[in-house]
């Protein structure tokens, strides 16, 4: 068993467009699934549970479709009052400036009210970059006068969005795409990937069973014998 699981919910756009629907269409398939493994993950004990929303590139797209993501969003953070029970600390990760101010409200109550969850800890990846995430932790190492030679990975790692949460073991990609679409691209140093051609609208239990199954068949050497 993993203890952190990283996923890269891709695919909706496909799945909508086979099925003569609009790309918003995939994306509101996309959120009941990415509900449901993560209840699913919470249910079977996981840890560590990251999922990649929105990244820093997907602001490329028609207007019209990152609309309809940060509604998709609204509604899950207004709706996360209903799951309190569910004992899953939510975390949010990515840059958070150009988000509009209602959302970042949701999302900083959506921290503060699960705080003390001991249950799954979710993190969900929103405006998030990983090449961006390690120049702004270079930028606050070099703000805090830190000198040159005492800079290492930990003292980088310390100052990532994902600082006090273990690498991930595990990193799922469904939509038969093989990349990392500058995801997680420090933590993913010794992770495991695991490529599944369904879309992720698609992807049920099952499927994640089938790949924490592989997982547990690997043999994890870290670059020694």
């Amino acid at each position: 068993m993993p203890q952190h699981i990283a996923i890269i919910m891709d695919g909706n756009g496909r799945w909508a467009k086979k099925r003569g629907l609009p790309r918003s269409a995939g994306h509101v398939a996309g959120a009941k699934t990415f509900k449901s493994i993560a209840r699913y993950c919470n249910k079977i004990g996981l840890k560590y549970l990251t999922v990649y929303a929105f990244s820093t590139e997907n602001w490329k797209r028609p207007e019209d479709e990152v609309n309809a993501i940060m509604n998709l969003l609204r509604d899950y953070l207004k709706d996360a009052e209903n799951f309190k029970d569910e004992n899953i600390r939510v975390r949010f990760i990515g840059d958070r400036t150009p988000l509009a101010e209602d959302i970042k409200a949701l999302m900083e109550k959506n921290e503060n009210d699960s705080k003390n969850a001991t249950g799954l800890t979710l993190y969900i990846a929103i405006n998030y970059g990983g090449r961006d995430e390690i120049v702004k932790a270079v930028q606050k190492i070099v703000d805090s006068g830190v000198k040159a030679e005492e800079i290492n990975e930990q003292l980088i790692s310390n100052n990532l969005y994902t600082h006090g949460c273990p690498d991930p073991d595990f990193i799922i990609r469904p939509s038969g795409e093989y990349r990392l679409s500058n995801y997680l691209i420090w933590q993913s140093a010794y992770s495991e990937f695991w490529y599944s051609d369904v879309l992720w609208p698609d992807f049920t239990e099952k499927d994640l069973e089938k790949a924490i199954n592989d997982f547990s068949n690997r043999n994890r050497r870290f670059g020694g014998i």
